[in-house]
């Protein structure tokens, strides 16, 4: 069995990794770190737990677990692993945004198995993918591997409340979200810089621009996106390429069907669908924020580090929101 252990287990993402790992048949969940809720039971946090799992959070790591998925804030990531030795077997999961940019000094390779599913198996620390960076990516990557993204890439895309984290801040209250919309950090997210850098490793004279709008919803969870740009050819060759790029993806994709956030929440799919305007190529991506674009994934490269089947333990149980 697979020792696993959690860094910062009180929040969405730590909850939807406790509920997969508790019912991974290669996976003992060894530990759930929390200096906040230590000595707590993890399902008074996680409550729809509750006769599933005694397990009490723990202000104590196991430095000789297999495998270890830090979930804490972002910035964090760094700062714990300075301070806290691990074996040299042990593998990590970083959900944060600590690692996700490539550096001289950066040893983690970039999760997203659609793009970087040989280096994940061989590696021993995986920088997982943002949620918006997973569904907007997986979108217009199939485009890059051929170099065809000769234009500037147009995003609109809505996420759901968890998005923001279990941390309160004026735009989470209910009474802000309920019958609301709104856009945030136009042209300036966060996952544009990881966005741009999988777009060159497939296409490295990729000089145009990615112009995205990020979107708050009035739901819980997931991801709806849309993208556009210029496309010479037709509905048929552009399907053609991402049916063969997507050809092997244990969980992307192709559909003709409208799409909608039902058909992927509680889910690890990224369901995509093309359609032709004119010149305009429109491809629309769907995800769960907190799976696909989170947890789901995490376990998803793990799954790929161990020599495990890749869908293993993510046939998923629903969560409770």
């Amino acid at each position: 069995m697979i020792e696993a252990g959690i860094i910062g287990g009180a929040g969405y993402t730590a909850g939807e990794l406790i509920r997969i790992l508790l019912n991974h048949p290669e996976v003992n969940l060894n530990f759930v770190f929390s200096t906040s809720q230590s000595g707590k039971a993890v399902n008074t946090i996680h409550q729809d737990l509750i006769g599933d799992t005694e397990i009490t959070f723990s202000d104590k790591i196991n430095k000789e677990a297999d495998v270890v998925f830090l979930c804490l804030g972002h910035g964090n990531s760094k700062k714990f692993l300075a301070e806290n030795q691990f074996s040299k077997k042990t593998k990590i999961v970083d959900l944060s945004t600590d690692f996700r940019m490539k550096a001289e000094d950066n040893s983690f390779v970039y999760g997203l198995p659609e793009l970087n599913k040989e280096q994940i198996k061989k590696a021993g620390f995986i920088a997982n993918p943002g949620c918006f960076a997973t569904a907007i990516t997986l979108a217009i990557l199939p485009l890059a591997e051929k170099g065809l993204l000769k234009d500037d890439v147009h995003v609109n895309a809505v996420t759901g409340a968890t998005g923001a984290g279990t941390s309160l801040s004026a735009t989470t209250h209910f009474t802000w979200r309920d019958n609301n919309y709104s856009a945030y950090k136009s042209f300036e997210h966060q996952h544009l810089h990881e966005i741009g850098q999988s777009l060159k490793q497939l296409q490295p004279e990729y000089k145009a621009e990615v112009n995205f709008i990020p979107n708050r919803g009035n739901f819980s969870r997931g991801i709806h996106a849309t993208a556009y740009t210029r496309f010479s050819g037709d509905l048929e060759e552009a399907k053609k390429i991402y049916k063969e790029y997507y050809k092997d993806a244990a969980f992307t994709f192709i559909t003709d069907e409208d799409l909608h956030l039902k058909q992927v929440v509680n889910t690890n799919k990224c369901l995509l669908r093309l359609q032709k305007f004119g010149s305009k190529l429109l491809i629309t991506s769907v995800v769960d924020n907190l799976l696909k674009g989170a947890s789901g994934q995490a376990v998803h490269n793990m799954n790929l580090m161990f020599g495990l089947e890749e869908k293993l333990g993510l046939g998923l149980k629903a969560s409770y929101f």
